[in-house]
């Protein structure tokens, strides 16, 4: 099965199909923290995030929700007819502040007749009663989408990034959202160090059996002043090629649920930070490559799926 000529349920086919337009996602900073920064479970924050908190193209937080947005219209404009947009608050944990405070940010978002959905990114240890509240409460006003970090199922792994919580946890977040009628996007990261590929398989195996509607694959990068970078460094692990992780997102494009919509095929990783993989600069690249090994596997062997 093919969605809009891609082998796979792609984030752009299901937006034309739900909302019948071309929609843009922008990305906010809520100017808030995270638990594995702030001294709550730890103050190093995760081992391979960057300062910025995983919001590196993120608005400026000096700003007002509605001044990023405008400037982040203003900039997508110059190139294309945007209309509609995807106010995806991304920086840090963005359920991780006071009730009032997110009830003001994402209502300021929600409210703009040109934003068509909220995206928030969170921890799944970070979403009280409270916040549950508020976001079913958005929810039957315009769609809200909730983007949890899992990056991976096995607890070596998670220990060893320093995640900061358990599968239980996980699994009662999407739960409790999913009884709301919030849908659940789900963060994984290609690469990480002690992972090899059968590991991250079975990543995509377990959510297959969760009630979540989308998938982020997102790649590993290497970014200075993370604690992954001296690891990197100390030669401890090695980064993918372009062709290994290729070959990778196919497999697990493969094995995931054609239900499940792609919203990430891979990352990107602040040029000035990044140490490695340089070749993730032109994501472009990769973008045309993957789709082109696609085409081939598919003229040699028949349809993918």
């Amino acid at each position: 099965m093919e969605w809009n000529n891609k082998p796979y349920h792609s984030l752009d086919y299901m937006l034309k199909g739900r909302f019948g337009d071309k929609i843009y996602k922008l990305a906010l900073n809520g100017g808030m923290t995270c638990p594995n920064r702030d001294g709550t479970l730890d103050s190093r924050g995760c081992i391979f995030c960057s300062q910025g908190g995983s919001g590196d193209f993120a608005g400026n937080k000096s700003q007002s929700i509605t001044e990023q947005i405008n400037d982040q219209k203003a900039k997508i404009s110059r190139k294309r007819n945007a209309r509609y947009f995807i106010a995806y608050f991304q920086a840090y944990t963005n359920t991780y502040a006071p009730i009032e405070f997110l009830t003001s940010i994402f209502t300021e978002a929600i409210e703009r007749p040109d934003i068509i959905a909220l995206s928030i990114a969170t921890r799944p240890d970070c979403l009280s009663s409270e916040v549950l509240e508020l976001l079913s409460t958005l929810n039957q006003y315009k769609p809200v989408w909730v983007e949890l970090g899992l990056q991976t199922i096995h607890p070596r792994t998670s220990k060893y990034i320093r995640r900061g919580y358990d599968l239980s946890c996980f699994e009662k977040a999407v739960q409790n959202l999913r009884v709301l009628q919030i849908e659940v996007i789900v963060h994984t990261i290609l690469g990480l160090p002690g992972e090899n590929e059968n590991d991250i398989i079975q990543t995509m195996n377990y959510l297959n059996q969760q009630d979540i509607q989308g998938v982020k694959l997102a790649l590993l990068h290497v970014l200075k002043n993370t604690d992954l970078a001296k690891d990197y460094e100390a030669g401890l692990f090695t980064a993918y090629t372009m062709e290994e992780y290729i070959e990778l997102v196919i497999s697990c494009l493969e094995h995931l649920s054609p239900d499940i919509v792609i919203h990430r095929l891979t990352g990107d990783g602040p040029e000035e930070l990044l140490i490695a993989p340089l070749w993730s600069r032109s994501k472009r690249t990769v973008l045309n490559t993957l789709h082109h090994t696609f085409k081939i596997r598919n003229t040699w062997q028949g349809k993918l799926f």
